[in-house]
């Protein structure tokens, strides 16, 4: 508290502040409306910033040979191969006829082996199903309704109070209205909009790769949890951000917008109505002084006799031997001076007389009036 306001109950009659708290007849009602929204949007960051390192898995796949064996007649055979040789020496029956003289072996059929390269591999079919599950995740989101979060709490209070001291009555009504509202702006909600706008686009250039569309024809069988360790997912640090981007999906993907609501109307009796009470005999006491800023005649009289006397005593001390007619001199001519300042502003006047003043009423503090 600070000192003035010491003051002015230090100043007051106890009995008075006493009356007034005793006569005080108050109501204070209050209202308050508060809702929270706890909307997770952290996904779509999580999203944002895996799509790069899917994109680098796509350009470069993982990939494994396909050997492709099968047994055909010998013109139609492509490609002779060691193992094709290798084959026919085990497989006597496929030989047609052996001349002794040249060694020269005239085979039927032979073995013949096509070597193909091939996306199905663990690694990129995990890649596959976090794509597909990237699509389910943002669709089921969508669908719950994409609410941005935030705060929005208002508070209302009402504060009437009357009370009679002595013939006098007082009366006091007081409104606060608070109002917070922390929820994002509709240009924050457009913006949310295009980066999941810019995020389904981002996924559909990675379901336009040559892997996601191999993988697709073949209709192979989504990876399902718990993810296999293998070399490359756990090595790579593309497929490392992927399988951190997996992990968060799986528990996020249930997850749903928390909202708070709590409504309060009711006319409160206890501490709040006694704050608001002393606030009441607080403000009260201000406007008192009012009344108690104006001095009586007599007083201004006593006041103005004693500034003088002690501004002729200062005077006397810096010079003894100044005369009767010497201190009218000076009294006139300083007269004049702040007379001609009047005239020329009236606020400079204002502040030599307040700060003369104040200066004597110091210096005078203990003379009894």
């Amino acid at each position: 508290m600070s000192l003035d306001i010491i003051n002015l109950y230090q100043k007051t009659d106890e009995k008075k502040i006493k009356n007034f708290q005793q006569s005080v007849q108050s109501t204070v009602n209050v209202k308050s409306d508060y809702e929270k929204v706890d909307s997770n949007l952290e996904w779509i960051e999580k999203m944002e910033d895996t799509i790069y390192y899917l994109d680098n898995i796509l350009r470069n796949p993982n990939r494994f040979i396909i050997n492709e064996e099968d047994i055909v007649k010998i013109e139609l055979a492509r490609r002779v191969t060691v193992e094709s040789i290798k084959h026919l020496s085990r497989n006597t029956n496929l030989i047609q006829d052996y001349d002794k003289k040249t060694g020269n072996v005239r085979p039927s059929k032979i073995l013949n082996i096509n070597k193909e390269e091939s996306f199905n591999t663990y690694e990129n079919r995990f890649i596959y199903s976090l794509i597909q599950n990237m699509k389910s995740f943002i669709a089921r989101k969508k669908q719950d309704g994409i609410v941005p979060g935030g705060v929005k709490d208002s508070k209302l209070i009402e504060y009437n109070a009357t009370t009679t001291i002595g013939k006098e009555k007082v009366n006091m009504s007081m409104q606060l209205d608070s109002k917070l509202d922390s929820k994002s702006s509709k240009n924050s909600e457009l913006d949310i909009k295009t980066r999941i706008e810019k995020l389904e686009l981002q996924i559909s250039d990675l379901t336009s790769s040559e892997v996601y569309k191999t993988l697709s024809k073949l209709h192979v069988a989504l990876v399902t949890s718990p993810i296999k360790k293998t070399n490359v997912i756990l090595k790579n640090v593309n497929f490392q951000y992927a399988e951190k981007l997996w992990n968060y999906m799986q528990e996020e993907v249930m997850r749903k917008p928390e909202i708070k609501k709590e409504k309060k109307n009711y006319q409160d009796k206890g501490i709040l109505k006694n704050n608001f009470d002393e606030t009441f005999l607080l403000n009260y006491l201000i406007m008192n002084k009012l009344n108690n800023n104006e001095l009586t005649i007599e007083e201004k009289e006593e006041v103005t006799s004693k500034i003088t006397y002690n501004m002729v005593e200062e005077l006397m001390k810096l010079n003894e031997n100044i005369s009767e007619e010497e201190l009218k001199k000076l009294v006139s001519m300083q007269y004049g001076k702040i007379k001609y300042k009047q005239i020329v502003s009236n606020r400079k006047i204002i502040d030599i007389y307040t700060r003369h003043i104040n200066k004597y009423l110091n210096k005078i503090e203990n003379i009894e009036i």
